[in-house]
């Protein structure tokens, strides 16, 4: 018997019986969709990642000044500025990040959940940040510590209608004269960094009675002199506080990879639990083609006593496994694109974020060769056991089993 011969007998056998085959194929369509889903899920997260770390700067190095260790315990702006011109090919700008706690008010509403953050005139072109109406701060507010703040998007379309420009916000009882306002950087939420104010660190450091600043941002001048831009940082930090554990530098580059990091790591468990749906399906359809092959001794029998040989049967039950889990494995697939789309759709409705659940070319063929395979594996417990009978054994096995039906009738 050639191979399309058997394949025309397994795609035969299936369909003589749908309501069994579909439920031996259920585990191996639900592992593959399942597989297809959450490598999809986990790439449009690592993407959506990639996308808004580079959208806020990927040459950005933060320095977080903790008082620990021996030697000085403070370090100045001016010493970070200083740093910052001695080095012209690694580090671009730096700006002191003071955050204020204190509440603010337009009118008589408290905006209890806004971030107040003291920055230098720099900040902007450090972090990234688009200006949408006036102006950002400027050297001459940082100087003269002036009641000017810059606003986020959030604040100037809920409180201002898009008009915050010269309208007026306090800060620990203090006024402060909106100079400009900021686009949206990200969905726009109370929540989310678009609900924050900026003020010149001069002023924030004095209403916050903070005489030491003890966080800095810096920009490298490119992506490619982070690492040199960082280690400067670190030597200059280790000069001042005579130690290592009195400071903290680490870059967005750093935080990117920590979270890619988790995120495979994530992703691979979640798509090992979905690969047991895999084993399920395979060990269901072992099952099956026990059933199968038991209801089917009286044929192999036949086919043995006209001379069918022991490799000819084996091959027949095992492409119909394989042609059982190869099916599953392609109604698995056209699950999970379906099932990829509606959650794309979930996640853009539900949460406001542009984010794709787009399953890879890799995942598929990985995930439909996974099935395949392990159908062609369960089945060939089956096969084997039943392809080494001995044709007058198999012959008598059917009759004695006519016989008892009778009985039992």
């Amino acid at each position: 018997m050639t191979f399309s011969q058997s394949f025309r007998m397994a795609i035969k056998s299936i369909l003589s019986s749908k309501a069994r085959s579909l439920l031996t194929m259920l585990g191996i369509i639900i592992g593959v969709a399942a597989v297809m889903v959450i490598v999809g899920l986990g790439n449009g997260m690592e993407t959506y990642m990639v996308d808004t770390f580079e959208s806020m700067g990927t040459n950005l190095i933060y320095a977080e000044v903790f008082g620990r260790g021996g030697g000085n315990r403070t370090v100045s702006v001016d010493d970070m500025f200083q740093l910052v011109e001695d080095n012209p090919d690694t580090l671009a700008m730096v700006s002191p990040s003071v955050s204020v706690q204190g509440g603010a008010k337009v009118g008589n509403e408290n905006l209890s959940s806004t971030s107040i953050t003291g920055v230098s005139e720099d900040y902007d072109k450090i972090n990234h940040s688009e200006v949408a109406q006036g102006r950002f701060l400027q050297y001459v507010d940082v100087l003269r510590r002036k009641n000017v703040c810059v606003i986020g998007s959030y604040l100037n379309d809920t409180y201002f209608q898009g008009q915050g420009v010269g309208q007026t916000v306090k800060i620990m009882g203090m006024p402060f004269t909106v100079v400009g306002t900021l686009e949206q950087s990200a969905d726009g939420s109370e929540y989310g960094s678009d609900n924050t104010i900026y003020i010149p660190y001069t002023i924030a450091g004095q209403i916050s009675m903070q005489g030491n600043f003890t966080s800095f941002s810096f920009s490298a001048t490119s992506e490619d002199t982070v690492l040199a831009g960082q280690a400067v940082i670190e030597e200059e930090l280790s000069e001042i506080f005579g130690s290592d554990d009195a400071y903290y530098v680490y870059s967005m580059t750093e935080m990117l990879d920590q979270m890619d990091s988790m995120l495979n790591i994530m992703i691979s468990i979640l798509t090992g639990i979905a690969a047991i749906s895999l084993v399920v399906g395979g060990i269901g359809i072992m099952n099956i083609m026990l059933v199968s092959v038991t209801e089917r001794t009286r044929e192999i029998g036949i086919r043995k006593a006209l001379g069918a040989k022991r490799r000819h049967i084996m091959r027949q039950f095992i492409i119909e496994a394989g042609t059982t889990s190869a099916i599953g494995g392609l109604l698995g697939i056209a699950a999970g694109y379906g099932l990829s789309a509606v959650a794309t759709q979930l996640i853009t409705i539900g949460l406001g974020e542009n984010m794709s659940v787009v399953p890879t070319m890799n995942s598929i063929l990985v995930a439909f060769g996974i099935s395949a395979g392990i159908g062609v594996l369960f089945g060939y417990l089956p096969a084997r056991k039943r392809a080494r009978l001995n044709p007058f054994d198999a012959l008598r096995h059917d009759c004695s089993r006519g016989r008892r039906e009778e009985e039992n009738r």
